[in-house]
């Protein structure tokens, strides 16, 4: 199968790890390497076969669709894009049956605050019922893990382990050749109530898919970040910037004063007097940075810094800043001054 995919990315849910940020604009929005959460979790789908027919699913709560929809039509006019809205946070199981009208023929599901690097080609000949991406971890035990056979066939999903001999750490990242097949197992999960804590998980559907003869594949991927707290934020930042997803529009030797250390992601239209940054910082479209020292920080857009060392930092888009050093996670239209 090289057509007519559909891609599925649940992004339902509060944020609230990420608060104060997500107040203001839902988690996938959020800044990173010189590109929003979800342009990135988008650029994981580029090698698929037949990707220019593909059709995109995304599952949003309650009024958070609007935002996200605006980005789609501004950086992807391009793209098929649905919109799902899950009304109660029940789980990632719950959220597919949002999108119940979309999940047919062949799907990928990536959860948005995940991001893995795969070459997705492999899947124009997979005759596998399904493909569960995996990361080899040397203790799994915190995580979801696949249990294979001596083939590398997937048995089952193990929650948590209690031992590390199954290392093969889920990362939030399938293919299923027929959608309805997966549906059909989340309804006998709804059925039996097989949840935790009022939540139904994708790999307890799973789990009845191999129950009733499924054929699922493990495969396996050495890049699994995470953007779904503010230090896993930072962190994916500086993996990022590193493997090459920098750009620097400004040229230091042309500023004097300024100092700017790779890598980075530097728009063309920002404004930098006295100052020193990088490594490892993203700032957004006309930021005024002037009198600081900065590294290892994401500044969005419109926000100005004066007199200050910023240091492992998330700072929000229309920030106002002045004053002593500090280490800071500061949402939108914030200012902090002397």
């Amino acid at each position: 199968m090289t057509s007519n995919y559909k891609i599925i990315i649940p992004m339902a849910g509060l944020g609230s790890r990420m608060r104060p940020h997500t107040w203001s604009r839902p988690k996938p929005l959020l800044y990173l390497a010189g590109k929003t959460v979800l342009d990135h979790a988008i650029e994981q789908f580029d090698t698929l076969p037949g990707l220019s027919d593909a059709e995109y699913i995304f599952i949003v709560s309650p009024n958070q669709g609007e935002q996200i929809q605006e980005h789609m039509q501004t950086i992807h006019p391009d793209k098929v894009v649905h919109f799902a809205v899950q009304e109660h946070m029940r789980g990632q199981s719950d959220a597919l049956l949002a999108a119940r009208e979309y999940v047919h023929g062949p799907v990928l599901i990536a959860f948005s605050d995940t991001l893995i690097e795969t070459d997705l080609d492999f899947l124009r000949g997979e005759t596998a019922d399904g493909v569960a991406w995996v990361k080899p971890m040397p203790d799994p035990r915190r995580f979801g893990v696949a249990e294979t056979d001596a083939s590398g066939r997937v048995t089952r999903l193990i929650e948590k382990p209690t031992d590390i001999k199954n290392n093969l750490v889920l990362v939030g990242f399938y293919y299923f050749r027929e959608g309805i097949d997966l549906l059909k197992a989340i309804d006998t999960q709804i059925e039996r109530n097989i949840s935790l804590k009022g939540e139904y998980f994708l790999a307890d559907a799973i789990n009845l898919m191999l129950e009733s003869g499924a054929h699922l594949k493990a495969h396996s991927t050495d890049v699994w970040l995470d953007a779904g707290i503010p230090e896993s934020l930072l962190e994916t930042n500086r993996y990022l910037l590193d493997h090459g997803r920098c750009h620097c529009d400004i040229n230091d030797g042309e500023l004097p004063g300024v100092t700017i250390s790779p890598p980075v992601s530097i728009p063309e239209n920002v404004q930098l007097e006295s100052a020193v940054i990088g490594p490892h910082v993203t700032l957004g479209e006309g930021c005024k940075m002037k009198n600081v020292v900065v590294r290892n920080s994401i500044i969005e857009a419109g926000t100005q810094v004066t007199d200050m060392v910023v240091e492992g930092s998330l700072i929000g888009r229309n920030v106002i800043l002045e004053g002593k050093p500090d280490r800071l996670n500061i949402g939108d239209n914030s200012w902090v001054t002397k």
